[in-house]
């Protein structure tokens, strides 16, 4: 054949085979030249007991500072690797494939539970984690400190200030809180994600993000004793594509309006995702208080539910620890103030509403209450010139309701 193209187009010919051959030669050479940065060279014992932190440092920072132009990998080989709290930190002189073939455990140390991380990587830019190995957060020595679900324990893996990354074909289990939180990124893929802790583990979110933009979750399974996915204040642009979630609480955006000035949560797109037994399907969910905070451009497409106890919820009383609702008053615009409409098939628990004085601006006559469904709590509603006092002793449909006008009738 290169006879034929010297004869028939001699010209045309002497000018493509050098640059045909230019190309080839170029791409073989870029793909195959990798500097791997195995953190065995760097005195890592691989027995799941030695502290092989340092190890794991060294591979990174001499990975980070590379000055060669070539593709840079840190490479974790099969074996169990004891590594103890770190932060891989940038910037970077280039891109780095972090690559586990092994499993990553964390320590049971009771000292470092009080950190607030296990791995974090900061300040990167161009990072692929990938090899379908496994980081262990060992969460059920750390659980039973936690059973009050308010310690804060450490994140297994966080990302802060990270751009232009993908995490992919990796597995997380038993973290001893989150397993990934997302803070102030940009660009982040999770694909092919494992997220896997007990239904009863609490805090145990599969992936939380915040302030961060264009994060894209496709194509896991998180199993979780929390939200499979929660999306806090800030998150802009954010893509979930074909996760299977359960157990766990579902999908949530929030909880919002805690602290003042939070940005706001836009840009959501979920669709092609399974729920299976989970304690909510897809939910918003928001603190009682007047601080303001904003969700819009949602949207929820193509979710199948499987057993989910509560499958749409719009939640705008957030207060996971009790005690919220307490020392409300002012005046309603409408006759019935307090309304409790839960659900018959998994009624409400634990409601304590206390104090709360409301009175009512019509001339319908006093403000009223209602509940339904296994409510417990008190409320009394007051006005002008008449005082309700309504207390809900609740068990399934029954009820009943007194004034103090003395006229024996249920409100």
């Amino acid at each position: 054949m290169e006879t034929v193209w010297s004869l028939c187009f001699p010209n045309f010919c002497l000018l493509l085979l050098p640059v045909l051959v230019l190309v080839l030669a170029n791409g073989v050479h870029s793909h195959a030249q990798v500097k791997v940065f195995d953190v065995r060279s760097f005195s890592a014992a691989a027995d799941g007991k030695t502290d092989d932190s340092k190890a794991f440092l060294d591979a990174w920072n001499q990975a980070c500072q590379y000055k060669g132009e070539v593709q840079r990998r840190l490479f974790v080989p099969l074996g169990t690797y004891m590594v103890w709290p770190v932060v891989f930190k940038g910037p970077c002189t280039g891109p780095i494939e972090f690559t586990v073939k092994g499993v990553v455990k964390a320590p049971v140390d009771k000292s470092t539970f009080s950190l607030d991380h296990w791995i974090t990587f900061q300040y990167v830019s161009g990072l692929l984690i990938n090899g379908g190995g496994t980081f262990d957060g060992q969460g059920q020595y750390a659980w039973p400190e936690n059973k009050c679900a308010c310690k804060s324990l450490p994140v297994s893996l966080r990302f802060n200030f990270v751009n232009n990354t993908a995490i992919r074909s990796i597995s997380s289990v038993n973290s001893k809180n989150f397993h990934f939180n997302v803070f102030k990124c940009d660009n982040l893929e999770f694909r092919r994600i494992r997220i896997i802790a007990p239904d009863e583990s609490p805090n145990t979110d599969g992936i939380h993000m915040g302030d961060s933009s264009r994060i894209r979750i496709a194509d896991s399974v998180i199993a979780t004793g929390d939200d499979c996915v929660s999306i806090g204040p800030g998150s802009k642009d954010v893509e979930i594509i074909g996760v299977h979630c359960g157990p766990g609480h579902g999908l949530s955006v929030g909880s919002l309006g805690k602290y003042p000035n939070e940005a706001d949560v836009t840009g959501l797109s979920v669709r092609g995702c399974t729920m299976v037994g989970t304690q909510n399907g897809l939910r918003i969910k928001t603190w009682a208080s007047a601080l303001k905070s904003n969700v819009y451009n949602i949207s929820f497409s193509d979710i199948t539910m499987k057993d989910v106890q509560s499958p749409i919820i719009i939640d705008q009383d957030y207060c996971p620890g009790g005690g919220c609702s307490k020392q409300i008053r002012g005046t309603s615009g409408s006759l019935l103030a307090v309304n409790l409409e839960c659900s018959p098939t998994f009624p409400c628990q634990n409601i304590n509403l206390e104090d709360i004085d409301l009175a009512y601006t019509g001339r319908e006559g006093p403000a009223k209450s209602h509940c339904a469904h296994g409510c417990v709590g008190k409320a009394s509603l007051e006005n002008e010139r008449e005082f309700l006092y309504a207390v809900f002793e609740f068990s399934g449909m029954q009820g009943r309701g007194t004034d103090h006008r003395g006229d024996g009738k249920a409100y």
